[in-house]
């Protein structure tokens, strides 16, 4: 009896604990099942970390690339051949077991959809917020644990190191700080990035969710405040010039207006949306939290963009027919046709844009600690981005340039015909004059936007916000100076020149 009575006390432990284990989920599992129990729109990651700390250790039949584990009983860099290559040190070692034995590692890649940022932007120290739409170095989130331990404020850092494999990237390490509300945002707190040899060296004093935040080539902090002002004042000049320029066309409208002016104001009314849709995206995205609202101010920023990208590209289309067609240029309903083009291809593709949802709070920010962040109603998607904006200003600025350099082979031509020094010194002028002209109508400076990159970055960026910004100011200039050019050749030959012969009583009157 006393025999059976041990066997009791020796066989309950390990029968208990193999149904505890049973229970538990498998490690590899753990973010699978964390799908099917909590919906998309609830908190995933809080789903994930709690599964970690008590699922139960071990390696699937069949490898998974989106998993790794391993123990570890001393400090160790640890290879996982999925691109990622992590160091344990000692102290983390000791924090994730008590101080007691081996730990195991445990590594999961997972989508970086399941980390989006509650809506309330958080602007503390170290916190950087972005909607779903933000760049992640893989497009994925490594998740690290060790232990069942929380591993925390180490002097002794964990590194990671991502793999880049793309030289040109700049990134920033950030982790995913979960948030009392079930919510999360991304941090770089108690997190250092370093380059080396091309990879993202990520030293941080805890363990969590970690990731490779990828923007935009940012400029330093010091120069974030100066690019802002200079934004902002220029265009609420632009906005001001290309509304006075409106008005003086519509004062003037009883008159016979040529096809070349009437395209200009329209060019300038795009302006003039976009500098105001741009303006209140940036303070609404600054000041107030509603999706819908920042949804739509999004698309009429992207509508307004495209509009002058297209009224650019028919400014050009409108001088080739001037400059190099000449003859036979008639367009039964010419300006009709431009306007639906004009107007009607941003249009189009902001609908479809629309319709999958792409706009939203997209957010700039430099990495560091107190960092600047300035927030803007856009585009929340890479790939619609780069395709709608940079590859059709690209396409339209590939035309425009075709089309002024064809304008400066007719300036030389007609130049080399003249004869005398003095007028051909003034005609010089006078070209130079037009070229800056046509070169400000036909957006020549937005093309400095594929010149921010590399070690001229920080000078192109300034050159490309001043002249961008003040363009609806340029515009009215040279609108001011044809409107000017008309009245003059008007007042002559309105005028005439009246001829007196001195032979005889009669008077001789030509006209020009």
């Amino acid at each position: 009896m006393r025999g059976l009575h041990c066997f009791v006390l020796w066989i309950f432990p390990i029968f208990s604990s193999t149904i505890a284990n049973k229970n538990r989920v498998r490690c590899y599992m753990v973010p699978k099942e964390c799908q099917k129990k909590v919906p998309p729109e609830n908190n995933i990651p809080s789903c994930i970390e709690a599964g970690m700390r008590n699922c139960t250790f071990g390696s699937p039949r069949s490898p998974i690339s989106e998993y790794f584990s391993k123990p570890i009983f001393s400090e160790e860099t640890v290879d996982t051949d999925r691109g990622y290559v992590i160091h344990i040190s000692d102290e983390a070692l000791q924090r994730s077991n008590s101080g007691q034995g081996n730990a195991d590692l445990i590594v999961s890649l997972l989508n970086e959809t399941f980390f989006r940022v509650s809506s309330s932007l958080n602007i503390k120290k170290g916190n950087n917020s972005s909607k779903s739409g933000t760049i992640l170095h893989g497009q994925t989130v490594l998740g690290v644990w060790l232990g069942q331990n929380e591993v925390q404020n180490l002097s002794q850092p964990v590194q990671l190191r991502f793999i880049n494999t793309n030289q040109s990237e700049n990134g920033t390490c950030v982790y995913w700080h979960l948030e009392k509300n079930g919510k999360g945002n991304w941090s770089t707190d108690g997190c250092n990035t370093t380059i080396d040899n091309g990879d993202f060296v990520c030293s941080c004093n805890h363990l969590s969710f970690f990731a490779v935040l990828i923007n935009p080539e940012i400029p330093e902090v010091s120069h974030i405040v100066p690019l802002n002002y200079i934004s902002y004042i220029g265009s609420a000049l632009s906005i001001a010039f290309t509304a006075l320029m409106i008005v003086i066309f519509l004062c003037q409208r009883k008159k016979q207006c040529e096809h070349s002016v009437i395209i200009h104001v329209q060019l300038s009314g795009s302006l003039f949306l976009l500098h105001i849709s741009f303006l209140c995206s940036v303070w609404f995205s600054g000041h107030r939290d509603n999706d819908s609202v920042c949804q739509a101010l999004g698309l009429l920023l992207h509508w307004c963009l495209l509009a002058t990208f297209t009224w650019t590209a028919i400014e050009g289309f409108h001088l080739y027919l001037l400059l190099v067609r000449v003859f036979n240029i008639y367009i039964k309903k010419y300006l009709l046709k431009l306007s639906l083009v004009g107007w009607g291809v941003p249009t189009i593709t902001v609908i479809i844009c629309g319709v999958t949802k792409v706009y939203g709070k997209y957010t700039f920010y430099t990495g560091e600690e107190n960092s600047t962040i300035t927030p803007l109603c856009w585009i929340n998607t890479q790939i619609v981005s780069y395709i709608t904006v940079n590859g059709y200003l690209g396409m339209v600025m590939l035309f425009n340039m075709v089309i002024l350099g064809v304008v400066v082979v007719k300036m030389h031509k007609l130049r080399s015909q003249t004869l005398q020094i003095k007028d051909r010194r003034r005609r010089v002028w006078k070209e130079w004059v037009s070229l800056l002209g046509l070169s400000c109508v036909l957006g020549v400076p937005w093309a400095l936007a594929f010149s921010t990159h590399g070690p001229l970055s920080l000078p192109a960026l300034y050159v490309f916000n001043i002249l961008n910004s003040l363009q609806g100011l340029f515009i009215f200039l040279w609108f001011f100076t044809l409107t000017c050019h008309a009245q003059k050749e008007e007042h002559n030959s309105s005028k005439g020149t009246i001829q007196v012969s001195f032979n005889s009583n009669d008077e001789l009157v030509t006209t020009r």
